[in-house]
């Protein structure tokens, strides 16, 4: 098990000016799951593992890996990396180029704190390497590695060492798009059947919702939701997570009606009344956004027998992408991204109709209503939930 708890991390920004990178951060990940840290560039997530790994020095707060205190400011505890039961698999994966595999992978349990013996190093590099699949190269050299064997190599040796916590920071981005949806499928395998707890930091979507049992996402160092990735792709905590994880559809309003017995509430918009979800939405918003993903949204030639939430609309744009086709649907001045079915055909200028299912729209406060990052004195999330 992994532990954070209000952790902070301050950098020297322009003109003497402290940057709050990590702004009382707080998780928990249960043993044996794949917790992600997502975000955009510069949102804290890699200082996050740092400070866990302990290549950065928290400035308040707690870590705990396993009953271990890794870092405390209060008791003043600092572990230094090496005395800290983790592997590590780094975005540029740090592979020795004089070494062969087998010299790479053994290079922790050699230069390790604990005594192993050769015939120890040799078994466990054997295992390490048999369970990503590279038992046959272990005595090449490391140049002659293709990119996705040097991410294999990377992962046993963070492996060897059979560590309590495993740490991957982007492993997969120098990969191109065909191999990287590869190396998700060996690294979902991977984590399943070694039950390693594991934490990864990633600023792609795909990989956090493909990967993970739950998923923190991160702006300015203030983690804005966790959930599962069910949970934030459907239920998004605000305007941000919404907007980065996928695409979805804003559609700005008025509440008009509050929250009923059934968690649905009324919303005035530029497009007509939107029956929709509240969401997070918090009892005293009145000025709201709709977000509806494109494909939660609707199209038909003909009204559909529904009554909720059904609007007259006219087709602008469409691109075809394969095993989808994507439509830009005009409704009264307000622009709708439609994603459908390829064999669902429409031609620019087609009077279609659009229906929003009440259950696919969430209702969120505006983007200027959020919460910021705050004092570590006062610090909270918009759900602050711990992964179990």
């Amino acid at each position: 098990m992994l532990q954070v708890k209000e952790l902070h991390k301050y950098f020297q920004g322009h003109g003497g000016r402290s940057v709050h990178a990590v702004n009382g951060v707080s998780f928990t990940v249960e043993n044996a799951h794949m917790f992600t840290l997502l975000g955009p560039s510069g949102c804290g997530k890699t200082t996050t593992l740092r400070c866990i790994a302990g290549l950065e020095h928290g400035h308040a707060g707690e870590i705990m890996i396993g009953d271990d205190v890794v870092f405390s400011n209060n008791t003043r505890t600092f572990l230094p990396a090496y005395r800290r039961d983790i592997g590590m698999v780094f975005q540029s994966y740090a592979i020795w180029p004089h070494m062969n595999v087998f010299a790479n992978v053994a290079f922790p349990l050699r230069h390790s704190p604990q005594r192993y013996s050769r015939s120890e190093i040799k078994q466990r590099v054997e295992e390490a390497l048999d369970k990503v699949k590279m038992s046959d190269l272990a005595y090449r050299d490391a140049t002659k590695l293709s990119g996705g064997q040097q991410q294999r190599l990377a992962l046993a040796r963070a492996l060897v060492r059979q560590p309590k916590l495993l740490l991957l920071d982007e492993p997969l981005s120098n990969l191109d798009s065909k191999l990287r949806e590869q190396m998700r499928f060996e690294l979902k395998r991977l984590q399943r059947e070694l039950g390693i707890t594991s934490l990864y930091v990633t600023h792609d979507q795909m990989e956090a919702l493909a990967l993970s049992n739950f998923v923190a996402v991160m702006k300015n160092g203030v983690i804005q939701q966790i959930g599962t990735p069910r949970e934030i792709y459907e239920r998004p905590a605000n305007q941000f997570v919404a907007d980065f994880i996928g695409s979805t559809n804003f559609i700005p309003g008025e509440l008009v009606a509050e929250q009923d017995s059934s968690d649905y509430c009324r919303v005035q918009t530029s497009i007509g009344e939107v029956r929709i979800q509240s969401g997070y939405l918090s009892q005293a918003a009145r000025q709201v956004l709709v977000s509806v993903r494109p494909e939660h949204t609707l199209l038909f030639r003909d009204r559909p027998s529904d009554t909720d939430n059904v609007f007259r609309g006219d087709v602008v744009a469409d691109i075809y992408v394969g095993d989808s086709t994507h439509y830009q649907v005009n409704v009264n001045g307000h622009e709708l991204r439609v994603k459908v079915h390829p064999d669902e055909r429409f031609a620019r200028s087609d009077q279609v109709w659009v229906r929003l299912p009440p259950s696919r729209c969430v209702a969120l406060v505006m983007e200027d209503a959020l919460i910021r990052p705050a004092e570590p004195s006062d610090q909270q999330t918009p759900r602050q939930a711990v992964a179990n």
